[in-house]
């Protein structure tokens, strides 16, 4: 291993995932000093090799990568604004969940500064970084991101969405959208059978297997909608509001509210509605976002 690798790498913030990205920067043997507001949360990783200073200024000087990963926008706000000046010379990540309107103005605060700043987001639950699956989304500094890319791939793949710092926070929010969605319609269902006595382990695991199965067909109604063009079907909107009206139906019979699958009713109403019910069901699209499409 090069002295290149070894990146001086500075981790602001000991959460779960704090400590997670702290580690795998140890372990791929990157220099890494650590701090967090309480105490209590750096003993593990001083044993594999971290070092633990008090001060935000002592982390900051640390090194030439600081990465910031704490609760929320105000937090890194708190945190950095004291240090600003320290950080000119520096490369800033800052993976800490930020919606994207807070990761540009963060952004404009670090331009503001002359300070390099990359913002990021994790695709992965902390025990995933640094293993296979683990995947982060970063944008804003090319600069940063190509010099730091070694040290960024030792969290995860590491994939760069360009200059507005806030695209991968908005990518990262989309993908989230669809997984806590994903699991509502399993927890409704879940609800409608529980009452004849199957479990919610039971449901899952045939969930599982149904949208293991269903979740290929993604990419393909996406380039359905990506063309705006709904006239070859697959399965019209007529029918999938057929499917969702007896959904909704048992649904009440069971004893089941309708806030998880009443909406998406809704989406599909609101096509037809407008004269679309032949075409296929992805125009449900159009129902949320009908403006023209942009490229990312």
């Amino acid at each position: 291993m090069t002295a290149s690798t070894h990146t001086t790498v500075t981790v602001l913030g000991l959460g779960a995932m704090g400590r997670a990205l702290a580690a795998a920067f140890v372990a791929a043997g990157h220099p890494t000093t650590i701090w967090n507001r309480s105490p209590g949360k750096d003993a593990e990783l001083v044993a594999q090799g971290a070092v633990s200073v008090a001060t935000v200024e002592e982390a900051v000087r640390a090194s030439a990568l600081v990465v910031a990963c704490l609760f929320d926008h105000e937090s890194v706000h708190e945190v950095l604004d004291p240090v600003g000046g320290l950080l000119a010379d520096r490369a800033l990540v800052n993976l800490t969940s930020t919606e994207p309107a807070g990761a540009r103005e963060l952004a404009e605060w670090a331009a503001a500064q002359d300070i390099p700043y990359l913002d990021g987001g994790i695709m992965a639950v902390p025990a995933m970084i640094g293993q296979p699956g683990s995947a982060l989304l970063y944008s804003g500094s090319s600069t940063v991101f190509e010099a730091h890319r070694e040290a960024l791939e030792t969290l995860g793949t590491a994939e760069y969405f360009g200059a507005d710092a806030g695209r991968a926070s908005l990518i990262d929010f989309a993908l989230l959208s669809g997984m806590y969605v994903m699991f509502a319609g399993y927890y409704h269902g879940a609800a409608m059978v529980r009452d004849i006595g199957m479990s919610a382990e039971e449901f899952g695991n045939r969930s599982a297997s149904l949208l293991a199965a269903m979740l290929p067909s993604l990419p393909a109604a996406g380039a359905q909608i990506d063309t705006g063009d709904y006239s070859e079907v697959f399965q019209p909107l007529t029918f999938t509001k057929a499917a969702l009206d007896a959904i909704v139906s048992a649904s009440r019979d069971a004893g089941v509210d309708l806030d998880i699958i009443g909406p998406v009713r809704n989406l599909v109403d609101r096509q037809i509605a407008a004269g679309h019910g032949a075409q296929s069901s992805e125009r449900a699209f159009e129902s949320l976002n009908p403006r023209p499409r942009t490229a990312i």
